[in-house]
């Protein structure tokens, strides 16, 4: 179900729980969202939907991916830019890295662990700070 982009800078500034195999729902929900919105953002985090759980959906170069409990494990290659959010007006300056590793458990609750690069890893970084409630 396509849900409101959450804008209430309380539930943005929640960490979020740790997701469970309970949460597809919300997972689905997200995932929902993102496709319905993919004209003017290419990630989400639960919050987003005004779910504080450590989910995360984004457009990996045409793949829609979901993440359940991401952990960037490696950072390298630090560089300044600028980004903006569905739930924020504007742009805001922040940190971001050309190559991350994350760990992360997929639908089946298995963990797995990979390595993003360029657009796709800077995505990541920006949805799983929202998991933190950091809002750029």
């Amino acid at each position: 179900m396509v849900r409101e982009i959450c804008k209430d800078i309380m539930l943005l500034n929640a960490k979020a729980r740790a997701a469970t195999a309970d949460d597809k729902p919300i997972a689905d929900d997200l995932l929902d969202t993102l496709k319905a919105n993919s004209h003017r953002c290419v990630g989400m985090a639960a919050n987003m939907i005004g779910k504080a759980v450590a989910i995360i959906a984004f457009n990996n170069e045409g793949t829609f991916e979901v993440m359940y409990n991401p952990e960037i494990i490696k950072r390298e290659g630090a560089f300044d830019t600028e980004e903006g959010c569905l739930s924020l007006e504007g742009v805001r300056p922040c940190k971001r890295y050309r190559s991350i590793k994350v760990k992360y458990q997929n639908e089946k609750m298995q963990i797995r662990q990979k390595t993003y690069t360029g657009w796709t890893a800077q995505i990541i970084q920006h949805e799983c700070d929202h998991l933190f409630g950091i809002i750029i």
